[in-house]
């Protein structure tokens, strides 16, 4: 992958592919543990393609697009407007074969750049699962800090899952600019 990464809005006919991605970064086997596998949740994960449409059309989130010079699709990442300066950032992934090496510090960064400008957002907002935790150390140097809240697992929606009891997922923010 040579040269600048080359960003672009979602459309409907984009579901299907970014879906996919999505769902198979998700579902990434990685040997460092606390990153992207390490409890088997990755292999249960699925993301219904409502939902990739219901971000695609609605008009408080862009599903932003990156690619490289050659037009291959990298990755993805969402940008959510949740009110006046705040936002949240959504499905960050990258191609099984592009990670490690840097594009999604490049992603979540246009991703913060595109939300000041576009909804002039100022605290960004995410989630992690709490096992995750060089995940939540990733999140940590790019700026995000834990708020001390967590959002429950939803258990329901993998009812076949291993997942321990005392999973969930832990909130953390960050400010990018001068709030009002």
């Amino acid at each position: 992958m040579a040269g600048e990464l080359q960003f672009r809005v979602a459309t409907v006919d984009d579901a299907e592919p970014l879906r996919q991605l999505i769902e198979a970064a998700f579902r990434a086997e990685d040997s460092r543990e606390g990153w992207v596998d390490n409890l088997g949740l990755g292999a249960a994960f699925r993301l219904k393609l409502d939902v990739v449409l219901g971000i695609i059309n609605d008009a408080d989130s862009d599903m932003l697009m990156a690619f490289d010079n050659d037009g291959t699709l990298l990755g993805t990442v969402t940008v959510a407007h949740k009110g006046p300066g705040r936002g949240r950032i959504i499905f960050l992934a990258i191609q099984k074969e592009h990670q490690q090496g840097g594009l999604g510090r490049k992603i979540l960064a246009h991703a913060e750049d595109y939300g000041q400008q576009r909804w002039g957002i100022t605290r960004f907002g995410l989630n992690a699962l709490s096992a995750r935790t060089l995940l939540i150390s990733w999140y940590t140097r790019r700026g995000y800090a834990k708020t001390g809240e967590t959002t429950p697992f939803p258990r329901d929606a993998l009812p076949d899952s291993v997942a321990p009891e005392d999973l969930y997922f832990v909130e953390m923010e960050k400010i990018v600019g001068p709030e009002s």
